[in-house]
């Protein structure tokens, strides 16, 4: 996390529908280095593709890295966009994954592969960031004072 604190109580701006992407995969055998770095190399590109078209949905992502389990936490505007991008035969995403299955058929296990997608209606979230710097959805959507979305948890739940 890096950026300048944000001074007081704030919320994730905005109040319509998120979708919660997270995304992420596990090095089962370390020496099968041909499995699962094509894998490991891969999500980079599609992060970098995302983030440079305002259009494609995805609002913001944070890198989660472990020792042998990574992910990719994602904000999309809608399941629509996110599906879109899933299955868009310009964009990287759809090599990759074919690759990806192909690897998996031939390593025998070598590396797993996850992800979930959590479709958040509108008034179904709620955040606080104190003196912190724009973090999670607060980071993807920007952050508004707390008085504006409600001073507590179950008000700005409510909203």
């Amino acid at each position: 996390m890096s950026g300048k604190p944000v001074q007081g109580r704030m919320t994730a701006d905005g109040t319509g529908e998120v979708v919660v992407f997270l995304i992420g995969m596990r090095v089962n055998s370390w020496r099968a280095v041909r499995s699962w770095l094509p894998v490991f190399r891969a999500m980079p590109r599609m992060i970098k593709e995302l983030a440079g078209d305002r259009e494609s949905g995805m609002l913001g992502y944070r890198l989660l890295p472990g020792l042998r389990h990574f992910a990719v936490l994602q904000y999309w505007e809608s399941a629509e966009k996110l599906l879109d991008y899933a299955a868009d035969r310009d964009g990287e995403h759809r090599p990759a994954w074919a690759a990806f299955n192909r690897r998996a058929r031939e390593g025998r296990n070598k590396v797993g592969f996850w992800h979930e997608t959590f479709v958040v209606p509108a008034g179904s979230s709620e955040s606080i960031y104190i003196n912190m710097p724009a973090y999670g959805l607060g980071e993807a959507r920007g952050v508004v004072p707390v008085g504006r979305r409600g001073e507590r948890a179950a008000d700005r739940l409510a909203a």
